[in-house]
């Protein structure tokens, strides 16, 4: 079954040091917001010792990953000057990466604050314009042989052809990738799930999530708390863990190696008995 979920898939996922296994189980990546205008749990951890704590506790529920990111990317987000965003993940960095034994990822789009994220000692860049934002990102992730996830996204939600248009950014985010140098083992692939769709273009990339696999690449899914879940279950963010859930299930059902997520000890649980099931 593990050859089935991995098809076409590298055998890992190379970030750093690190090299994850693909196929033979879905990755939590726990979530650190270091800002104070996150749109879930804005300013909760937005002092180092904080953010240390709650990076510790999400190891300890089972996180396999922790995404830090200085900036929030919540609809109608201001984007922070670069200075700032390096201020907030920086020392977060340093800290964690004294600390815990698992690949830190900066979840950015800014080349700058990826390089001094990468110096400090993170692992993987998360970013959400996939390379085609900043022309210096794919240069700095092949400088210090990271990781990438290369997420799909756009400005407006006018689509010729949903999954077509999705999966054309996609490439082409691959193809900057490797004329960087970037193996394919150290990238991973995002529908972004929420960024630049409507409701029904989010529904529809979650019924479709199988047509990932024509990239032949890990695949990472970021529905936790979103507005997709709040749109259908008319609920606040507060209250959209089983929503959160069965999105995260669905994924796992659909082929997604990595998924990203608040609440980690819960989605693990989730996720571990979806992979007894999917991947036998």
């Amino acid at each position: 079954m593990v050859g089935a979920v991995g098809r076409g898939k590298p055998e890992f996922f190379r970030c750093g040091k690190y090299e994850l296994p693909i196929g033979g189980k879905t990755y939590i990546m726990g979530i650190l917001n270091v800002t104070p205008d996150s749109f879930s749990d804005g300013g909760r951890y937005n002092n180092i010792e904080a953010a240390v704590k709650r990076a510790e506790e999400m190891v300890a529920e089972g996180a396999d990953i922790i995404d830090i990111g200085g900036e929030s990317t919540r609809p109608g987000y201001e984007e922070v000057d670069p200075l700032e965003e390096i201020s907030r993940v920086v020392p977060v960095v340093e800290r964690l990466s004294a600390k815990l034994d698992v690949p830190l990822s900066v979840d950015t789009m800014k080349a700058v604050v990826a390089e001094k994220a990468l110096q400090a000692g993170a692992h993987i860049v998360n970013d959400i314009w996939g390379l085609q934002r900043d022309p210096a990102m794919a240069e700095v992730v092949f400088k210090y042989g990271a990781g990438v996830i290369l997420m799909h996204n756009r400005e407006d939600k006018m689509y010729r052809d949903l999954m077509g248009d999705i999966l054309k950014f996609l490439r082409d985010s691959v193809e900057i990738a490797r004329k960087a140098g970037i193996e394919r083992e150290n990238m991973a692939v995002d529908p972004g799930i929420g960024f630049g769709k409507t409701l029904e273009h989010n529904l529809e990339v979650m019924r479709r999530l199988k047509d990932l696999e024509d990239l032949n690449l890990p695949v990472l899914l970021g529905t936790s708390r979103k507005s997709l879940i709040g749109n259908v279950l008319n609920l606040p963010v507060s209250e959209r863990l089983e929503g959160t859930a069965a999105t995260v299930a669905l994924g796992i059902a659909g082929g997604v190696d990595i998924v990203r997520v608040h609440d980690v000890k819960e989605m693990a649980r989730v996720a571990k008995m979806t992979d007894a099931v999917v991947r036998g």
